[in-house]
């Protein structure tokens, strides 16, 4: 590996007691659920295993779990001496590395709520969270302080080293001496397990930011259906190319703990360092949005690794031929397709059946691309629209795969509340399930495909028929098949061999209202052959198109791009390709 010594203050003691402090008058057959437990559960049962690795840096560090135990502990004291109560937030902004991993337990150690931001905002934004989060404090790595100018939210800054002076490791060793070996036991444990512990804020591509509040009960939760539904265990080792910042990684960070995996950081998605780890590091599992799988199987590196790679894609629906050249590659794909903030991440999981087995790759990978059931954990999935003048206004779609609804869910793994905002909450929450704002199909043997956003369907002509929906918001239903989804004509785009990725978006027609406008990045071993010929392969795409799609879900304009514009997971943002069609 590499010689690294961690800090005095992160060896625990002697005879160290892994315990939460049991809470006073307890029943025998209660203990309120939080995910902090696996993370002394693995430093009980799996003490000297690796527990976290950080490499790709000028100084790189690996802890075991027990010492990382010990640094959470450490965090959790330094958080209560700095002044933060049960029910403060504490505010992280850092890319993956060892701070934002040890935040994701520490701060719920100190009761307080973990609200980790996103580092690709711009600094007014940052502000706009600080502020409205209440944040008490501000862990911020070093990279990032261009982000934060002018605020008057205390800050801890790390400098991602690990060694004893640098400013974290300070605040770390405070919080040590702060504790006078008291240990897990001179911590309060939360006894309320539905108390607030994660508060994300979602992109705000629409608006302002809503913060979405997770629960400790939920968090742990998912966090087990992940590790269940990823076949996650002691012999995994999960590579870090999801932001920890993103929907609080999904509750990887619970998860990964939860099965004693262990966890490689990445500051940044370099695929020359993804693919390094996992040719070279053991990695049997990471995540990652669509957009990003295609950039790990079209790198030069790519190559069939000698062990299992599990790939668990979510954020966006991926197509079939993405799955299909994930399994080329030797890389097990896991579609868990619906990944959203007010989900803790992913609810739904695609169930491979026994009767794919004969089919071939791209028919079982167009299987695959659908969104499939509820997952471990989490209630059912239901598709529904809203009939006007009857007596129960959520109708669930037929299982006809034609007929679209909202998706709907409600149970274990869903929000809390948006934070501070009791009027989306009162929306999200009507009829007593939470809305998603997919558009999907119900199947015949009740799998579920996500056809689009209600704001992405293409009315192309026809009859539209349209319903109020329960979140207050207008959906559109297609009552005839002059509307199309641009998802399945982008799915059928990346078929074409020289498409590396597309995304279709609405362009007024004068005649038919709407009609698709398609976005195309080349693969890059087939851009030289078509510059200055992007005409020429706008026509030949079209016709390719011509044969996979109706006549009215065919792109009417084609225009290649370099690339195109992306959340900081990978998440395309056709909010951005709207402003572009919007000037033509």
């Amino acid at each position: 590996m590499f010689n690294f010594t961690p800090t005095t203050a992160s060896i625990p003691p002697a005879n160290n007691t892994l315990r939460l402090k049991p809470l006073p008058n307890a029943l025998p057959n209660y203990q309120p659920l939080s995910p902090l437990a696996f993370i002394l559960r693995a430093a009980l049962i799996y003490p000297e295993k690796i527990a976290l690795i950080h490499t790709d840096v000028p100084f790189p560090v690996a802890y075991n779990f027990a010492t990382w135990a010990q640094r959470i502990q450490n965090l959790a004291y330094a958080l209560i001496k700095f002044g933060i109560k049960p029910g403060d937030s504490v505010a992280i902004l850092a890319p993956n590395c060892p701070m934002i991993a040890d935040a994701h337990h520490g701060v719920i150690a100190a009761r307080a709520i973990v609200t980790p931001i996103n580092t690709r905002l711009k600094p007014s934004e940052v502000a706009y969270i600080l502020d409205h989060s209440q944040a008490k404090l501000l862990l911020v790595d070093h990279e990032y302080l261009h982000l934060v100018e002018g605020t008057t939210v205390p800050m801890i800054i790390s400098k991602d080293t690990g060694r004893m002076d640098d400013p974290y490791e300070v605040f770390l060793a405070e919080g040590r001496y702060f504790s006078k070996e008291a240990g897990w036991q001179g911590l309060d444990t939360e006894p309320d397990e539905n108390a607030s512990a994660v508060l994300c804020y979602t992109s705000g591509t629409t608006g302002r930011p809503k913060g979405v509040i997770t629960s400790l009960r939920g968090n742990y939760l998912a966090a087990l259906a992940n590790a269940f539904e990823g076949r996650m265990d002691r012999h995994s080792t999960y590579l870090w190319i999801l932001p920890m910042f993103h929907a609080a990684g999904w509750t990887f960070p619970y998860a990964n703990v939860f099965s004693f995996a262990t966890q490689v950081t990445l500051r940044t998605v370099n695929y020359t360092h993804i693919w390094n780890h996992i040719l070279r590091s053991g990695v049997t599992h990471y995540c990652a949005a669509p957009t990003v799988q295609i950039g790990i199987v079209n790198d030069p590196q790519a190559q069939q690794p000698k062990q299992s790679v599990t790939a668990i894609i979510a954020g966006a629906a991926p197509t079939a031929h993405l799955i299909a050249e994930l399994e080329k590659k030797g890389i097990k794909p896991v579609h868990f397709p619906s990944a959203i903030r007010e989900t803790y991440g992913p609810f739904t999981r695609n169930y491979e059946q026994e009767s794919w087995g004969p089919l071939s790759l791209d028919d079982r990978a167009r299987l695959m691309a659908r969104q499939g059931h509820a997952f471990a954990t989490a209630e059912e999935v239901r598709v529904v629209y809203q009939q006007e003048n009857e007596s129960d206004p959520l109708q669930d779609v037929p299982r006809d795969g034609k007929t679209m609804g909202e998706i709907i869910t409600r149970g274990n793994i869903v929000m809390k509340e948006y934070f501070r905002d009791p009027d989306a909450t009162r929306k999200a929450f009507a009829g007593g399930s939470f809305h998603s704002g997919d558009l999907a199909v119900m199947h015949a043997d009740g799998s579920v495909a996500i056809m689009d956003r209600s704001k992405d369907i293409i009315i192309s002509g026809g009859e539209v028929r349209l319903y109020p929906n329960l979140a207050g918001s207008t959906l559109t239903y297609p009552e005839s098949m002059q509307n199309a989804s641009s998802l399945a004509i982008e799915q059928e785009l990346v078929t074409h061999p020289h498409v590396l990725e597309a995304s279709v978006v609405a362009r007024p027609h004068v005649k038919w209202g709407e009609r698709p406008m398609a976005f195309v990045v080349l693969h890059p071993q087939h851009a030289a052959s078509w510059h200055g010929r992007h005409q020429t392969f706008a026509s030949e795409l079209k016709a390719h198109a011509k044969t996979r799609l109706p006549g009215f879900a065919c792109p009417e304009w084609v225009e290649v791009v370099p690339e195109l514009p992306k959340t900081s997971t990978g998440k395309i943002l056709k909010t951005e390709l709207r402003k572009i069609v919007a000037k033509l």
